[in-house]
């Protein structure tokens, strides 16, 4: 893949895992691999690893992330409070509808 290619799948690795903090307003730990790891078949030279580990609040928010090249441990505080707050200021999973969810189970709706 190109380089462009490569940003584009990590920035949508880190929006997927971001977006999944918000529908649920849980903090989400996200957790990747870093560095190059050879491919032991031979059949190709191996595969970089982005990196980018990160922990984010219930709104998607950045609260600690990780860099693209070392490994790292990261610390991040989460405040239980917050989340609570979120839930109650925005109750995206309260106001679900799903009685129209059993479409979604059809291949095709009548």
């Amino acid at each position: 893949d190109s380089d462009a290619e490569k940003m584009r799948q990590r920035e949508s690795w880190i929006t997927i895992q971001r977006s999944h903090a918000i529908a649920n307003a849980i903090p989400v730990l996200s957790c990747n691999r870093v560095g190059f790891e050879a491919d032991s078949s031979g059949a190709m030279p191996g595969i970089r690893f982005w990196g980018s580990s990160f922990v984010c609040g219930a709104q998607g928010e950045m609260l600690a992330e990780a860099g693209t090249q070392t490994e790292e441990i990261l610390y991040a505080d989460i405040n239980h409070h917050r989340t609570k707050e979120v839930r109650d200021i925005w109750p995206f999973l309260r106001d679900r509808r799903i009685e129209y969810y059993s479409d979604l189970m059809k291949r095709y709706c009548d």
